[in-house]
């Protein structure tokens, strides 16, 4: 029997880079879809892919078995191009998608997740919906340099919590439901197996790197004005305040047992992810030492 062809979006991304690591343990053809092949991760197939170049649809798609689709932060109007893409997906032989959506998309019709979910619900395939809580591997992709710094987990979050869960855990997920039955039109809550306040992530931080990391607990405008000064971009800024305002307001906090059911584990801990990436949270200063005594 042929294996099945698995096509990744976002394969350079935070998730969509995981998703082609974890299918490359399983009896499957991996098919990294990015605008550059040559980024595509190691055990993926690369082929040139952009949502907004239809040009680039036919081959990206063509004999493809399911498809792992994320939304490029950047396409806030999905039907102009992520639409009418997931489409000439179908239109190729795709016949099943799973989606990367976000947790309580389905309470929430402003969100193009939601439109995506809408136009999956009615289209001529199966589909699962993975809708994710906030990504650990946010906090060094965005915030590692507030770490590295000032020894600070820099958001303005207040006190509410949040069910983070590592992008790891994600694409094992995605994984699982891209080959395995029984997923077909379901839609799982994938969080973390603890809500935890950022006062008890800094304590996390602190315990696991040795140091005191704290939390300054910042206004909404003090956030925005140290991310502006980084060079952040205002739709970027506006999109984190979004988040942590969700989390202000005691949004973000809903555990549920999708992960470890799905996984047949337990959800990887915030603590196993901070001893897993402390390089990226090691100021300047103790990284080079380091790097001088291994050499």
């Amino acid at each position: 029997m042929t294996p099945p062809t698995v096509l990744v979006t976002g394969a350079t991304g935070t998730v969509g880079s995981l998703v082609c690591e974890a299918l490359a343990d399983r009896d499957c053809e991996a098919r990294a879809l990015a605008r550059d092949p040559a980024d595509a991760p190691a055990g993926a197939d690369g082929v040139a892919f952009d949502f907004e170049k239809p040009e680039t649809w036919g081959r990206a798609f063509d004999g493809g078995d399911s498809l792992f689709l994320v939304r490029p932060p950047a396409i806030s109007r999905v039907g102009e191009s992520l639409l009418p893409a997931v489409d000439a997906a179908l239109r190729c032989g795709v016949e099943h998608v799973t989606l990367l959506s976000v947790l309580g998309a389905e309470r929430n019709p402003l969100l193009p997740h939601r439109r995506i979910e809408k136009h999956l619900l009615d289209a001529d395939c199966t589909h699962t919906f993975l809708r994710a809580s906030f990504f650990m591997q946010n906090l060094d992709e965005v915030h590692a340099v507030d770490v590295r710094e000032h020894s600070e987990i820099f958001v303005p979050a207040g006190g509410g919590e949040t069910s983070f869960v590592d992008a790891r855990d994600i694409a094992d997920v995605a994984a699982v439901t891209l080959l395995e039955p029984g997923h077909e039109n379901a839609a799982y809550d994938i969080t973390g197996a603890e809500a935890l306040t950022y006062e008890e992530v800094a304590a996390v931080f602190t315990e696991v790197l040795g140091r005191e990391v704290t939390y300054p607990d910042p206004s909404v405008l003090a956030f925005a004005r140290r991310m502006r000064g980084r060079g952040e971009s205002p739709g970027f800024v506006a999109a984190m305040l979004v988040i942590y305002t969700t989390a202000r307001f005691g949004l973000a906090g809903r555990v549920t047992d999708d992960t470890a059911r799905l996984l047949g584990r337990e959800p990887r801990s915030l603590r196993e992810y901070v001893g897993d990436y402390a390089p990226a949270f090691e100021p300047a200063a103790a990284a080079s030492e380091r790097e001088v005594a291994a050499r």
